[in-house]
């Protein structure tokens, strides 16, 4: 028995890019394009055709360079009232795009056909049915967006119907029901799409916006009423609280639901790299709680669950983390079993028995560490230096001998500068380096790396990525403990370490420690090409 086939229709780079904050390059949107083709993306809206010279210049970019497997889509509306097609400037715009797809929205709900458009009933479906048309006219595939339907089908079932007709009339190749204001229900998108689907013979699609949080599981239940074409965004970033999530929908569709989309497994297995390349075009943290791809999506921290995925994975995970490109997360921290310290190790690549006194002595020092302050969810470099020491196989590459830290303002208009002296003793040569930075820890840290760089050239390729700062016990007020949790990066791996102190800059100075001698394990261990890492 053959798959449904669906349709994957991204709109990243148009409604994607409707998000607060959220603005791409030309350069960026082209880098997006081909990436999103190369993941397997069916149709890949590019932006307005109308709207800005931009995107005119990445439709044209575009068309030069052309695609593998996406078929590229310009966006734009239905003509004006009262306006020929062949002269709404508009609609010229998405011809003088060339894109083999045009999209266009209009109006589906009476209050925006009176309201918004400020026009006749008649005059609507005339405006749809000329501008699907005389796109179909020119040779384009034309997928028509019916704006608002649900709403307006709740308002007006028949009047919402004759919009889909007027689109068929002129000839659309996909009418697409649009959740745009988010806030219908999945009960109500598949009563309502299956209505659609009885009354239309062209095939459907459903675009699901998240004001509701329901953006992912409307567009399921569109599909399970008799859409075949999902629209969306990577992320599900969007206007508002977001559109429907692809990367949420896509493993969905075909692990849980049996149907065809994308290039299958080939695609799903690089999800989790799409969406943090996203996060990254969008210059966004990405999400952690993210399903399916967030960094906890598989991170297990009750003993119990940590002991029952040991033996049997899918008794405390819905799918196997690498069919979407992610990986099994341990945690540890003061509710820790041994089946936690062990995996751990385990994950860390150190060798070490379950039963063994070493285990039950990694446990003791965790809870009396987590107990000063420490904690080690986020901080897997640190925890397997711990490991490192009660296994008394922790090398000490250096030994700091003194660092000194100074913060000056010179005048009311001079911004603060940071200087930092470290003298540090490495295989009995003692070296002395100042760092200047932006403040204090970044002094701090430029010192440290020009200290060792002479014997240990690698330490070059180390950043300094996040470093957050909690108080401990906000009642001694300032001369409360303090816990700095860095993340760093060699460009191939990420690491997180943590410090604990009164005093803010040793508890930066050790977690900076940590956070080199760490790199320096990775390369005397697997060498400067190497996997592994936190």
């Amino acid at each position: 028995m053959n798959k449904q086939r669906i349709e994957i229709y991204d709109t990243t780079l148009r409604d994607g890019e409707q998000a607060a904050g959220v603005s791409f390059s030309l350069v960026g949107k082209l880098r997006i394009a081909r990436r999103l083709d190369e993941f397997g993306i069916d149709v890949i809206e590019g932006g307005y055709a109308a709207s800005n010279p931009k995107d005119m210049e990445f439709f044209r970019r575009l068309r030069e360079e052309g695609l593998s497997h996406a078929r590229l889509a310009a966006f734009g509306s239905t003509r004006r009232a009262h306006t020929a097609a062949s002269e709404d400037r508009g609609l010229q715009a998405l011809i003088e795009a060339q894109t083999p797809v045009c999209t266009i929205f209009g109006k589906s709900w009476l209050l925006h056909v009176r309201e918004v458009l400020c026009t006749t009933e008649d005059e609507n479906l005339a405006m749809i049915r000329d501008s699907v048309r005389f796109l179909k006219e020119q040779g384009r595939e034309v997928i028509y967006d019916a704006e608002h339907f649900y709403d307006g089908y709740r308002d007006d079932p028949g009047y919402a119907l004759k919009t889909l007709k007027a689109a068929e009339e002129g000839g659309a190749d996909r009418l697409v029901l649009c959740d745009t204001n988010g806030g219908s229900l999945p009960e109500e998108i598949h009563a309502v799409t299956e209505a659609v689907a009885e009354a239309c013979t062209t095939p459907l699609g459903v675009h699901a916006h998240n004001d509701a949080e329901l953006g992912v599981a409307n567009s399921l239940a569109g599909v399970r009423a008799g859409a075949t074409h999902v629209q969306g965004t990577i992320n599900g970033i969007g206007e508002r609280c977001g559109n429907a999530n692809l990367v949420s929908i896509a493993p969905a569709l075909f692990y849980k639901m049996g149907c065809d989309c994308l290039c299958g497994e080939a695609s799903l297995r690089h999800l989790k790299s799409l969406a943090r390349f996203m996060w990254e075009e969008a210059n966004m943290r990405p999400y952690p709680k993210a399903p399916y791809v967030g960094d906890d999506a598989f991170a297990h921290k009750a003993g119990m669950h940590v002991d029952g995925v040991r033996k049997v994975p899918a008794s405390f995970e819905h799918i196997e983390p690498e069919k979407v490109g992610a990986q099994r997360r341990v945690l540890i921290s003061e509710l820790s079993g041994a089946s936690n310290v062990f995996l751990k190790a385990v994950e860390m690549g150190i060798d070490v028995d379950r039963k063994s006194p070493e285990v039950r002595e990694v446990l003791k020092q965790l809870e009396k560490l987590e107990r000063e302050g420490y904690e080690y969810e986020s901080a897997d470099a640190s925890f397997q230096m711990l490991i490192k020491k009660v296994l008394k196989s922790h090398k000490t590459f250096f030994d700091l001998e003194a660092f000194r830290v100074m913060v000056e303002k010179r005048s009311k208009s001079e911004p603060c500068m940071s200087e930092a002296t470290v003298k540090v003793n490495v295989g009995g040569e003692t070296e002395f380096t100042v760092g200047e930075g932006d403040g204090p820890v970044d002094a701090l840290n430029q010192a440290l790396r020009k200290a060792l760089m002479r014997f240990y050239p690698s330490i070059a390729d180390v950043v300094l990525k996040d470093y957050r700062v909690r108080i401990l016990d906000p009642e001694e007020a300032t001369a409360a403990r303090t816990r700095v949790l860095i993340e760093s990066g060699d460009g191939r791996r990420v690491w997180g370490t943590v410090g604990v102190s009164e005093n803010i800059i040793e508890a930066s100075w050790e977690a900076l420690v940590d956070s080199v001698e760490y790199k320096l394990f990775l390369e005397e261990e697997s060498g400067p090409e190497g996997g592994g890492g936190a």
